[in-house]
């Protein structure tokens, strides 16, 4: 499996197949009776706010800087570690992610937003059996509201490790729980394309084209169907996707990709 890490690793930033929780878009929790005065409360959740809405612009620096003042307020709120972990991650530190992420989860054991995090986080850091271990928590848990998500981490951490079989059935049944969830059927197609059922793999991607789910994956869908053509032979639909790939999103890895290939085929 060692010749496909490249995409792998391109895959990651950012259309995954991984899902991570979206940290943050409410008010925070609040935290117990008693434990901090309701004016730091209040200080806190100011903070907060502001620093859900730099997040929602991209300032991640300045996100994280009013995490910090808030969590200074309340340092037993969960919520804002999970979204200043989140902050952390898009900003490009992963290890203080993680350490934001077990903080959240020491505050509150069954935060599952947090695990959720964190298991996409370990998969991105490549640590898959942790990753697992993670996912395995969450589906063992009868109120976890949305399975699919953790076996959808689950399947790619398998398929990482090479456990193929183990990696299909997560993912399979995460489309089970979710017909229309495309970062399973993405993944489910990557799997069929690496054990050479191409018709199945070119399905797979016409679905998620289908569901139209941002520019990212439809970049990476049409590249990956360029890819099938080729083997196929059908230089002419290959173009086509190619093109498509390049033209969705230039500046993303599956656009330049694209653009490299074709430049190739010229």
């Amino acid at each position: 499996m060692t010749g496909t890490r490249t995409n792998r690793v391109l895959r990651f930033g950012f259309t995954l197949g991984l899902t991570l929780a979206l940290a943050g878009l409410g008010c925070a929790t609040g935290s117990g009776p008693g434990s901090v005065s309701r004016t730091d409360e209040r200080k806190a959740e100011s903070h907060y706010k502001i620093g859900i809405e730099r997040m929602r612009e991209g300032r991640m620096a300045l996100a994280i800087r009013e995490f910090q003042a808030a969590a200074e307020f309340d340092p037993t709120d969960a919520w804002i570690q999970l979204s200043m972990a989140e902050a952390y991650r898009l900003k490009g530190y992963p290890k203080l992610a993680e350490e934001g992420l077990l903080e959240a989860l020491r505050l509150r054991p069954d935060f599952q937003q947090a695990r959720l995090n964190l298991s996409a986080l370990y998969v991105q850091l490549e640590r898959y059996d942790e990753a697992i271990a993670q996912t395995q928590s969450l589906l063992a848990d009868p109120t976890f509201p949305v399975p699919w998500k953790a076996l959808t981490n689950q399947g790619w951490a398998q398929y990482e490790l090479g456990l193929l079989q183990d990696a299909r059935w997560s993912l399979e049944q995460a489309v089970e729980y979710h017909e229309t969830y495309w970062q399973a059927i993405l993944n489910l197609g990557i799997l069929d394309a690496e054990e050479g059922n191409r018709l199945e793999a070119l399905e797979r991607f016409d679905q998620v084209l289908a569901l139209t789910p941002g520019s990212l994956a439809v970049s990476e869908a049409n590249y990956r169907i360029g890819e099938i053509y080729i083997a196929l032979g059908n230089r002419a639909r290959a173009v086509e996707h190619l093109t498509a790939a390049a033209s969705n999103r230039p500046s993303g890895p599956w656009g330049k990709r694209s653009e490299d290939y074709l430049k190739r085929l010229e």
